[in-house]
């Protein structure tokens, strides 16, 4: 295969991954404005696609990271990452179908860190920086988000105990569409960085940008863009799964949740950790719902979300060291792991059709009770 070829290959790849990301991780930014009515769900899917974009040009700190950090671009080759690139869009595609807001970043890292280790061996691989600004960051970022949600709701359900409740319900959905939108634009400022890192370690790889280059003013485009699209179709499944099924959100609960979660994802991006907004958006959540009283955290549903996050980056790993192995064998090896790649996605795809989550039933769940505004 013409190696000029393979990069745009691996550029298509890429840019597929980072479409899937925006459906996927839609849920992060709005499921709880969603969820309580403060938008409508096509208008906050668009809000969110803009602020994606625009997100994507604030900051280049967590690209560099994935393109200079986590694996030696020395010892990587366009034909790897398009490998691990497989191992990620696959584990998207099937914790979305399942409706499991998992994290598409590990899926990406876990899919790079099995390609190279597979391809180049283990010294390829900056474990060292995988556990500084990946494991260390997926532990404690929605820990952090979690406790600042659980003190935020406490205190905003303290603060507008005696105010009259329909008046806190309109503040706050007001509230809430501009805590969601600044969750958006830093899903920006994070997730789209991971794919402009992967596309400008391709070009390193391929020799087309010399070593520490930050991403090309076409790769911000293209990746800005790829997300937002994603992000407008939408992620109804794990909107709903963020947004109705872990736990009851009310209005207050939302803004403080996007509030947390929002603040953790800028200051992380600012430092180039490479963080799970999901993982983020989860813990925020849960802590909205541990801090309102009588609030009902779905522990079952959180404790399958947790296994999903352990899963995915040894899971994404393990496809991402397959697709590896068959693709280094030849042209023919990567034709066919790609076409695997497109036949597995299309199953998926068709399987999602046999139980469809849709922006009009996305607040519909089995047996949903109205909820006052306040405890």
């Amino acid at each position: 295969m013409d190696f000029s070829l393979i990069v745009l290959v691996v550029i298509i790849a890429a840019l597929a991954f980072d479409f899937t990301n925006g459906f996927h991780d839609t849920a992060n930014a709005m499921a709880t404005s969603i969820a309580t009515g403060a938008l409508r769900p096509r208008v906050a899917v668009a809000i969110s696609a803009v602020l994606n974009l625009v997100g994507a040009f604030l900051s280049v700190e967590v690209a560099k990271t994935i393109s200079g950090g986590i694996v030696d671009d020395a010892k990587v080759t366009p034909v790897i990452i398009f490998a691990g690139l497989v191992g990620a869009i696959v584990w998207n595609l099937l914790t979305w179908l399942v409706g499991l807001p998992s994290s598409s970043s590990h899926a990406l890292f876990g899919g790079l860190i099995g390609a190279t280790w597979i391809a180049s061996g283990a010294d390829a691989v900056h474990f060292a920086k995988v556990v500084e600004k990946v494991l260390i960051p997926a532990l404690a970022s929605p820990l952090v988000a979690g406790i600042v949600a659980i003190v935020g709701t406490f205190l905003v359900y303290r603060i507008t105990a005696k105010a009259r409740q329909d008046v806190v319900g309109r503040t706050f959905k007001t509230g809430q569409v501009l805590s969601a939108s600044l969750v958006s634009l830093a899903h920006g400022t994070n997730d789209a960085q991971k794919t402009m890192g992967v596309i400008t370690l391709t070009l390193i790889a391929s020799g087309s940008l010399a070593p520490g280059s930050a991403p090309p003013l076409w790769v911000i485009l293209s990746a800005g863009a790829a997300i937002a699209l994603g992000t407008y179709l939408g992620g109804w499944r794990i909107i709903q799964t963020m947004g109705k099924k872990l736990t009851e959100i009310q209005t207050p609960q939302g803004f403080a949740a996007e509030t947390s979660a929002a603040a953790v994802i800028l200051a992380s991006s600012h430092l180039g950790f490479a963080l799970s907004t999901t993982h983020v958006c989860s813990g925020g959540v849960i802590g909205s719902g541990i801090g309102r009283k009588l609030a009902e955290v779905r522990w079952g549903v959180a404790g399958k979300m947790v296994i999903a996050w352990a899963l995915t980056l040894p899971a994404a790993a393990i496809v991402g060291a397959i697709a590896a192995e068959v693709s280094m064998r030849g042209s023919w090896g990567t034709i066919l792991v790609g076409t695997a790649g497109v036949l597995v996605a299309l199953g998926i795809y068709l399987a999602s059709k046999r139980n469809p989550v849709t922006a009009k039933t996305i607040n519909e769940p089995e047996n949903e009770q109205p909820h006052p505004v306040a405890a």
